[in-house]
C-alpha cells in the first residue's frame, strides 16, 4: 500500500512491534584483571548485590558477576566498570562496522510545552529498528536534543527553528543522568546490537504565545518509557499562527502534519498561488490531501489559523532530499 493510500484511510496508523532480546556482551578475559576484588561469596546479600546490577544494566549475569568481582563488590563502580567495557566494545565494533548503508531506523517526535523537536537515527536492518534498545537510543538521542533547545535562552517575539547534522548531534551531552554524550551512547547501542546506526540529524522549533505547532508522525507507536515521544518513520512539524486558541487546534495540527507527510511540498507558498505548475510543490496550492477537490489553502482559511513554516523528515531518505527539505 502507498504512503499516499494510507494517510487517505487513517489519520495516524499505530503499529506495534517485536523486540529482540539484548546481545548479551562477550567481553575477553583480560590477563591481568584491573582493579581486582575479592571474589563475591554466595551469601543472600552477594546475590542480591548480582539481581540489583543486573536489573539495572541489562547486562547479562556473567557479565555483573565479574563487574562485582573487579570492583570488590561496590555496585556503583561496578556499574561504571560494565558501562567503560561495554564502550570500548561498542567503539571497537563500530570501527569495524562503519561504512555499511543504514537507511533503515526511526524517526523520533518529542514535544515539551512550548518546545518540539524531530530527530532521525539511522540503523541496517529494519529488525534492529523494532528492538527496545534502539529505540531507547532514539529516545535518548530526542531527550538531548530537547535540553539543547531549551537551554537557549533567547527572548521569543517570533517563532524559532534549528537544525543540528550528524556531527553536531553526536557531540550533544546525554543529560543529567547520564555520563558522556549522544556519540557513547551509539557505541553502547552498536556493541549491544550488531549493527551499524548513524545519528543522522535533529530539528527543533520553540514557540512563544500566539504561535502553535502541530505535528504527525506515520506508523506512529509510543516510546514503552518516554510516553510523549512518538516513533515512526515519516515525521512532520507545522508551525502555525493563530490569534487565539482554538478546541481543533490539536486535530487540525495533526491533519496539516498528515499533509506534509503525504505530499512532500517544498515550501509554504501564498493563499494567492494558483494550483497547478509549479505551484504543486508549495504546500498551500497543493491539493488537501484528504479532499483533493479543494486546496490546502482553503482548507485552513476558514480554520482562523496561519501556515507559517514546516518540517519534514522521511526515515533513510538521501541527503540530497533532507537538504531540500
Amino acid at each position: 500500500m502507498s504512503l499516499l493510500r494510507s494517510l487517505h484511510l487513517c489519520l495516524v496508523a499505530r503499529t506495534g512491534g517485536c523486540s529482540a532480546g539484548p546481545v548479551p556482551l562477550q567481553w575477553p578475559q583480560p590477563r591481568h584483571t584491573l582493579h581486582a576484588g575479592p571474589r563475591l561469596s554466595s551469601s543472600a546479600s552477594s546475590k542480591e548485590l548480582l539481581m540489583k546490577l543486573r536489573r539495572k544494566t541489562g547486562y547479562s549475569f556473567v557479565n555483573c558477576k565479574k563487574a562485582l568481582e573487579t570492583c570488590g563488590g561496590d555496585l556503583k563502580q561496578a556499574e561504571s566498570w560494565l558501562h567503560e567495557q561495554a564502550r570500548k566494545e561498542g567503539w571497537s565494533k563500530a570501527a569495524k562496522l562503519h561504512g555499511r548503508k543504514t537507511k533503515e531506523g526511526l524517526i523520533g517526535l518529542l514535544q515539551e510545552g512550548n518546545t518540539t523537536v524531530l530527530v532521525e537515527v539511522n540503523c541496517e536492518t529494519d529488525f534492529v529498528a523494532r528492538n527496545l534498545k534502539f529505540q531507547q537510543l532514539v529516545q535518548q538521542v530526542a531527550l538531548g536534543t530537547m535540553l539543547h533547545c531549551q537551554s537557549l535562552k533567547n527572548q521569543l517575539s517570533t517563532y524559532s527553528k534549528g537544525f543540528l547534522n550528524s556531527s553536531e548531534l553526536s557531540e550533544l551531552p546525554t543529560g543529567p543522568e547520564r555520563e558522556g554524550s549522544l556519540k557513547d551512547q551509539l557505541a553502547l547501542a552498536i556493541g549491544k546490537l550488531g549493527e551499524n546506526m548513524t545519528l543522522k540529524r535533529a530539528a527543533w522549533v520553540k514557540v512563544p504565545t500566539g504561535f502553535y505547532v502541530g505535528s504527525y508522525v506515520h506508523g506512529a507507536m509510543h516510546s514503552p518509557s518516554l510516553h510523549n515521544l512518538v516513533l515512526g518513520k515519516y515525521g512532520a512539524l507545522v508551525i502555525c499562527e493563530t490569534s487565539e486558541w482554538k478546541a481543533n487546534l490539536e486535530d487540525l495540527g495533526r491533519r496539516l502534519g498528515q499533509h506534509v507527510v503525504g505530499m512532500a511540498p517544498l515550501s509554504v507558498g501564498s493563499l494567492d498561488d494558483e494550483p497547478g505548475g509549479e505551484a504543486e510543490t508549495k504546500m498551500l496550492s497543493q491539493p488537501y490531501l484528504l479532499d483533493p477537490s479543494i486546496t490546502l489553502g482553503q482548507y485552513v482559511q476558514p480554520q482562523g489559523v496561519s501556515v507559517v513554516d514546516f518540517v519534514r523528515f522521511e526515515c533513510g531518505e538521501s541527503e540530497e532530499a533532507a537538504e531540500s527539505e
